[in-house]
């Protein structure tokens, strides 16, 4: 039987019960992975109760710094027999299943082109243990150990994690290193260690990777930082997964970094409302009122604050909202990663309403693009929605270091003050005095007589007098819509890749990606194994919306261009063939909506048949298998 070769590059997938503590265990794997500098990814893939259901950790071993999803799984470790039949299903040919023989493996369960390894951990753990709850724990820690020595894992770094993460509790330590020594000592004793897949310290790793400090993050911890450097005062919020810990994230680091040195005050309010439409109504206020106030939500929580982000919009109020994307609708999976907001948010409330997006694709762009919303939202004076994902939100992410530059200042946009409304002749809240289709605004309390004004979600007139007239109506939503060609050259950017040389292409058609956010890596690394078969792609990262000028020319330029994205009805393309007047035809959909992040192999299996159809009229819609 062939065995499955790869140093520093294999997945390893963890299927466990959720409310047994295998995620600290399995994020002690990915860790100690992360510090032999070697880059890893993992994803923690969970249901929506508390305990009971089927849990799965993967972890991505990529020596060429790939952080999406490959597809397949080449080492499977299984303590879960509810879902043991679809696991060992899933793993790739020559592959191998670790598994708990204290319960003997059911004869119709084995195939014959993988390796099984058994160790009885229950038994083992039953052996050693007397506390029934540390014997479950410890269980997941014995796995730990064997795939120390299967894999070549370095045991100290283990011993190190352990050290760090029970500091004040000795006892803890030791039941944790002995589980560990009880796992290797096993490993070695019955099986050849280490298998051929393995790591190695020190082996070739992508320039990329090498050349920069890197940290393990998730996206919503990141995002709360950058709410913080972005000048944030005030969040109110409602709590949804998975956007929670966002705020939770924001609090804790408020609590060090917005007390004031003198009087030790807090200068920061977050508000629990009692609802999501009630907490973007308390962030419109405090943002009318001057504050830098923010949200954050998930897809239920966005169609509730769709009645104020129109709010918003119409009386062009500075908003920012972070959306940590789900499966939807309704209640959907709400514990599984979509990019499926996108028509919500970017149409978010009725009437003729186009709202700004950010679409950040790794923790770094969350930091970066938190504080950019900020600006873009004043500078604007409108809602700015940052679309991450429970993919990026929730998941560790290795991504480089964090960087702020103490020398920033806040971008508050067309903002009057006392002396400059004094100066000012007709000031009227709602004139276009520079032709963008940006007001000036002024603060409540700025000047005595002068900054008087009524901010209206009704129709008004250009000095903010409520009007029925259609003249006025009609000038007013123009030039809304001429503030958004102007936020065209305001928002990121987006980023562009020449194709991989091809010496023999097999097509003549001229072809490209458009991907954003969470599918960006798998859809680089897809792009990637399509070169090696043969086919030349141009690739664009959407970051936002709406959209840059470049994307027309993109397209423009290409016979074919795919969209590659996480829902069923292709919204991204939808947005595009809307906004763009792009023919249909030329943009093929790339989905996937399992739940589950979407992969590179799925996403070069997809464009490759569509490729050998010879056709440029459509691509199947069937989701990725999870």
């Amino acid at each position: 039987m062939r065995e499955i070769n790869g140093v520093n590059n294999f997945v390893v997938k963890f299927a466990n019960v959720n409310g047994t503590g295998s995620a600290s265990a399995n994020h002690l794997f990915a860790k100690a992975i992360f510090r032999m500098g070697i880059p890893v990814s993992p994803r923690n893939i969970f249901p929506s109760n508390i305990q009971g259901l089927p849990t799965w950790y993967e972890v991505r071993v990529s020596s060429k710094g790939y952080l999406g999803r490959r597809g397949g799984v080449d080492l499977m470790v299984c303590v879960n027999p509810q879902s043991m039949e679809q696991d060992i299903a899933s793993i790739d040919p020559g592959g191998y299943f670790l598994y708990d023989s204290t319960k003997p493996l059911a004869q119709h369960l084995r195939r014959d082109d993988i390796h099984f390894f058994s160790i009885p951990l229950t038994e083992m753990c039953m052996r050693e243990f007397d506390n029934p709850r540390l014997r479950q724990l410890l269980r997941n820690v014995v796995y730990v150990g064997a795939l120390a020595a299967l894999l070549n894992l370095k045991f100290s770094i283990l011993k190190d994690l352990l050290n760090d993460q029970f500091k004040r509790k000795q006892e803890l330590i030791s039941s944790n290193v002995h589980a560990l020594e009880m796992g290797y000592q096993f490993a070695t004793e019955n099986f050849d260690c280490p298998l051929p897949i393995r790591l190695e310290q020190g082996g070739d790793v992508a320039p990329h990777i090498r050349e920069s400090e890197h940290i393990l993050m998730n996206g919503n911890t990141a995002a709360a930082l950058g709410a913080i450097y972005g000048g944030a005062t005030v969040a109110a919020w409602y709590p949804i997964t998975p956007s929670t810990s966002v705020i939770d994230a924001f609090s804790t680091y408020a609590e060090r970094l917005r007390i004031d040195a003198g009087s030790g005050k807090r200068n920061y309010a977050i508000v629990q409302a009692e609802d999501e439409l009630s907490a973007m109504g308390m962030v419109v206020g405090a943002s009318w009122n001057g504050a830098r106030a923010f949200t954050a939500t998930s897809g239920p929580g966005l169609s509730l604050m769709s009645e104020f982000l129109g709010l918003a919009y119409f009386a062009e109020v500075p908003v920012v909202l972070i959306n940590v994307q789900r499966s939807g609708p309704s209640t959907g999976m709400p514990t599984r990663s979509q990019q499926s907001d996108i028509l919500a948010a970017a149409y978010a409330s009725h009437g003729d309403t186009k709202q700004v997006l950010v679409f950040p694709a790794t923790p770094r762009e969350c930091f970066d693009m938190t504080v950019e919303s900020f600006h873009l939202a004043e500078q604007l004076q409108t809602p700015v929605i940052m679309m991450s994902d429970l993919d990026l939100g929730m998941n560790d992410w290795m991504s480089p270091a964090l960087e702020w530059d103490d020398d920033s200042t806040m971008d508050r946009g067309k903002v009057l003050d006392a002396e400059a409304l004094d100066k000012a002749e007709d000031w009227g809240r709602y004139r276009d005095v520079d032709g963008d289709g940006i007001c000036y605004r002024t603060l409540p309390g700025t000047h005595p007589d002068k900054g008087a004004f009524f901010t209206r979600g009704s129709s008004k007139d250009p000095f903010a007098v409520y009007s029925e007239s259609g003249e006025d109506y009609v000038q007013n939503v123009d030039r809304l819509l001429r503030k958004f060609e102007t936020a065209k050259n305001l928002v990121p950017a987006p980023k562009t890749h020449r194709p991989i040389e091809v010496k023999k292409p097999k097509t003549k058609l001229k072809l490209g990606a458009l991907f954003f956010g969470t599918s960006a890596s798998p859809a680089y690394e897809a792009v990637e194994m399509l070169a090696d078969e043969g086919y030349p792609i141009d690739t664009m990262r959407i970051r936002a919306f709406p959209f840059h000028h470049e994307l027309d020319q993109f397209i423009h330029d290409r016979d074919l261009v795919f969209v590659i994205e996480q829902n069923r009805d292709g919204q991204m393309r939808r947005l595009i063939i809307n906004e763009c007047e792009i023919p249909p035809g030329k943009l093929m959909p790339v989905l996937n909506y399992s739940g589950t992040p979407i992969t590179a192999r799925n996403i070069a299996r997809k464009i490759r048949e569509t490729l050998k159809t010879k056709s440029a009229d459509v691509v199947a819609l069937h989701p990725e298998k999870a």
